[in-house]
């Protein structure tokens, strides 16, 4: 659900974040290797470290990105060293590695680097969309099929449809994004907190009431009996 696109050229990484976001990923914006690294916690003190897990060496469970889209000509850090660093830290992000560099001899050496899939410069902004898309459901857990179902409610997670008793739910981005992690869930209650770091950017306020209102929106929209239930102090259960 969350990507980081790391970007140098801005007006490119802001076209493309915005493109995500009307997609329905929560997108964060950097523009050289440093700060990538910062935000998977292997940046500090002047030099790169190795994340840790309760005393471990790997970033299991420390994942604040399913998909990274990464320019391989970053500054500072160049992208081939993210790349390696987030591969030896055990980072269970998915890499989609950009450039200008199209040759089969540099996909091949960017994949080798440890990045899962390469685009082009320039693309298509719909096949980006679909990579990123494929990318996040490699990332999820293996169990996930592609159809969530739950009383009545289907939602499709690849034609990213939703339909109750056959009426289209007609959902925007956001709602789809939380009823899917909600759905996701199984059954166990998920807490605001959660819903808000996994369906919004990391610049969403935790003040707004945004998590609460677009709840309120998807209730109206699946209708009668209620299917979303509010858990007091602990969150929202499907």
């Amino acid at each position: 659900m969350r990507v980081l696109v790391a970007e140098d050229e801005r007006d490119l990484a802001a076209l493309v974040a915005t493109g995500l976001r009307r997609a329905g990923f929560a997108v964060d914006t950097v523009h050289d290797g440093e700060e990538a690294l910062e935000r998977f916690g292997l940046y500090g003190g002047g030099g790169l470290e190795r994340a840790s897990l309760h005393g471990g060496g790997g970033m299991e469970g420390v994942c604040p990105y399913d998909v990274l889209v990464l320019d391989r000509d970053l500054p500072r850090v160049h992208g081939d060293d993210v790349a390696r660093r987030l591969v030896a830290a055990g980072s269970r992000t998915r890499i989609l590695m950009l450039t200008a560099a199209t040759a089969v001899d540099d996909r091949v050496e960017g994949l080798d680097l440890g990045a899962d899939d390469y685009l082009g410069k320039p693309f298509e902004f719909p096949e980006l969309v679909s990579r990123v898309r494929a990318l996040r459901r490699r990332s999820a857990r293996p169990a996930l099929p592609p159809l969530l179902e739950r009383y009545g409610l289907v939602m499709d997670t690849v034609r990213r449809t939703a339909e109750r008793e056959g009426r289209d739910l007609d959902l925007s981005p956001k709602e789809f994004s939380v009823l899917q992690i909600l759905l996701e869930a199984d059954g166990a209650p998920v807490s605001a907190e959660e819903l808000l770091e996994r369906a919004w950017d990391a610049h969403a306020d935790p003040f707004t009431g945004a998590v609460r209102v677009c709840m309120s929106k998807l209730r109206a929209k699946i209708g009668e009996p209620g299917l979303i239930r509010t858990v007091q102090g602990v969150g929202y259960v499907v």
